[in-house]
């Protein structure tokens, strides 16, 4: 029996492996739990420079951070990264946009149905770059043109931004969590989302230097940005 189930561990490494070779994008997980400020994807931010040393620890130009769609267009951004060969990363971002309601909550049954049967190819529309996008194919598409035109070779990162607006973060995945599974799902199967989802989960806590502040401060985090007072742009 524990030969079996080495073997089958084996097997499915493999197959993880091979898909990786092959796919647009490699899984990473949850970026952070709470916004350390508003926007919190733009150059030289806290959790733009953790993105940016991990895709040039990695060896890769690019890396992908994917959200819950909302006002913003999601635009690119160049984020210096000393690690880097270039001394630069490219930040590409990819929103779903729900054309139902915009939740803020975890709706547990859309979450058991998702972990069953995945995700329906018309469920949502997507955006990058203020670009609408009808099908997550023509979406994907377009991220994949963009980090080939700045030199990306092999697969890019991919991370969800996961902040969470109230309440804990333990329960409640954050933000893009629905895309982070979908495409996983789509570019490695069910299993292979299965074990991206549950590895990606954890990262911040274990890999993101800024985990414990967020987590520390949480609640004071949580109620800055929704009461618009984490917004440095304003002057």
């Amino acid at each position: 029996m524990i030969t079996i189930i080495i073997a089958l561990i084996l097997i499915f490494g493999a197959y993880l492996w091979g898909m990786t070779q092959l796919s647009l994008v490699e899984p990473v997980g949850r970026l952070t739990v709470t916004k350390l400020g508003n926007p919190d994807m733009f150059p030289n931010h806290g959790n733009a420079e953790v993105l940016g040393e991990y895709a040039a620890k990695t060896g890769s130009k690019c890396v992908l951070v994917v959200h819950y769609g909302g006002d913003s267009n999601y635009r690119q951004f160049v984020q210096e990264s000393p690690l880097s060969s270039s001394g630069e990363v490219k930040v590409l971002e990819l929103a779903f946009v729900d054309p139902s309601t915009y939740k803020t909550y975890v709706d547990w049954g859309e979450v058991l149905y998702t972990f069953l049967f995945g995700i329906p190819e018309d469920r949502y529309t997507y955006r990058a770059d203020g670009i609408s996008f009808q099908t997550l194919d023509e979406a994907l598409a377009y991220v994949d043109q963009e980090a080939k035109n700045y030199g990306q070779e092999g697969p890019i990162p991919m991370f969800y931004h996961g902040t969470v607006r109230a309440e804990g973060p333990y329960l409640n995945p954050g933000c893009g969590f629905p895309l982070y599974t979908q495409i996983s799902w789509k570019q490695y199967g069910r299993f292979g989302a299965y074990y991206y989802v549950a590895k990606g989960l954890i990262w911040p806590y274990l890999s993101n230097r800024y985990y414990p502040y967020e987590i520390s401060h949480l609640s004071d985090l949580q109620r800055l940005y929704n009461e618009g007072n984490l917004d440095y742009t304003v002057t």
